[in-house]
């Protein structure tokens, strides 16, 4: 039953079933827009929960999923993956890129898929959380979940 959530968690809603993801979305009464909010909102470690953090590089926007615990060193990352700068994208071109607010941006459920970045970090977690598409919605899934679910490159992103 998805007649509660928000619209744009409907989507993700649909996109984590068509990729065969089952955790169901949940409305928090609060917003969880940051990693340290939705750890104690969920009663997980902060380390657990998937930041989806969106940055523009090489003319395109570049989804990083990083564990809550850490923050991302975009000079490091983009000497890893052979990009050029990689700089915080603006409110708008998150908006744009993932048709999401920024705190409540979704793995998956964009318009079109965005190349992503998966911290290496999460795999240390049986169960992650992410956000499900708007501030106070979030959702369960597994490291390998992820990975399938985004197509994302696994790396080192502190």
């Amino acid at each position: 039953m998805t007649e509660h959530l928000p619209t744009r968690s409907r989507i993700v809603h649909d996109a984590l079933r068509s990729a065969g993801i089952e955790g169901a979305i949940v409305v928090l009464p609060d917003a969880a827009s940051t990693a340290p909010l939705a750890a104690a909102a969920l009663g997980v470690e902060v380390g657990a929960i998937a930041n989806s953090l969106v940055f523009w590089s090489d003319d395109e926007p570049l989804l990083v999923m990083t564990s809550g615990a850490h923050r991302v060193d975009t000079a490091a990352l983009a000497e890893r993956l052979g990009r050029g700068k990689i700089a915080r994208a603006t409110p708008e071109q998150v908006r744009d890129a993932t048709g999401q607010a920024i705190g409540g941006v979704a793995p998956t459920g964009h318009p079109s898929p965005l190349p992503t970045v998966i911290d290496e970090a999460l795999a240390a977690f049986p169960e992650l959380w992410a956000a499900g598409g708007t501030p106070h919605t979030v959702f369960p899934l597994t490291y390998d979940e992820l990975v399938r679910l985004t197509g994302g490159t696994v790396a080192q992103v502190d």
